[in-house]
């Protein structure tokens, strides 16, 4: 590993009791440490809670999660999909912040039903967007994600391999070459 990896945040957006996203999101880290020049960060957000309303000073428990994302490089959500939509807690956790995501890049892991979580991330593409962040092409989606992991939390596909290391090639080519930018000219937006 280089002197200097990318920090990648992997985000389990899912907060719900009985949640399949930890199962996603371990296997996915799992994938993205054994990339090369990669250091992952496992961020769940069950264990930040964030306000869902704006307004006021941000809550000091939000402190560790702040700083989580200061540090990244880049992002991976791990997003479920609830009636077309994102869980509501990830939409707080992006809207209390605002600087952490400018110019970086953000990559998609999705599951649900028969969609597998893609309506949710066409929503996300749009709200990043605004956020000055870019996100990468291609995701990694599993429809009816609860049949496509063995018992060992490990995809039975082996194409989502493949799906995976795609979307890290193109998360590390932008997470790069937004940080080489950002350092030799910090973005404002």
């Amino acid at each position: 590993m280089s002197p200097n990896p990318l920090r990648v945040a992997v985000i389990i957006a899912s907060t719900r009791s009985g949640r399949f996203g930890p199962t996603v999101a371990h296997w996915f880290a799992g994938a993205a440490a054994a990339h090369e020049d990669v250091d992952v960060d496992l961020v769940d957000l069950a264990d930040h809670p964030v306000p869902l309303e704006l307004g006021g000073d941000p809550d000091p428990e939000m402190a560790d999660l702040t700083a989580r994302l200061d540090a990244a490089d880049a992002f991976v959500v791990v997003t479920p999909e609830y009636n077309h939509s994102f869980p509501a807690p990830l939409k707080a956790a992006i809207d209390w912040h605002y600087h952490q995501w400018q110019a970086k890049p953000v990559g998609f892991v999705s599951y649900g039903g028969l969609a597998g979580g893609l309506r949710a991330v066409e929503q996300l593409r749009q709200i990043f967007a605004e956020l000055h962040a870019v996100t990468v092409r291609d995701t990694v989606s599993f429809h009816n994600a609860w049949d496509k992991f063995g018992p060992d939390g490990t995809p039975l596909d082996p194409a989502t391999a493949i799906a995976a290391k795609t979307m890290l090639n193109q998360l590390t080519w932008w997470a790069h070459t937004l940080r080489d930018g950002r350092a030799a000219r910090p973005y404002a937006g």
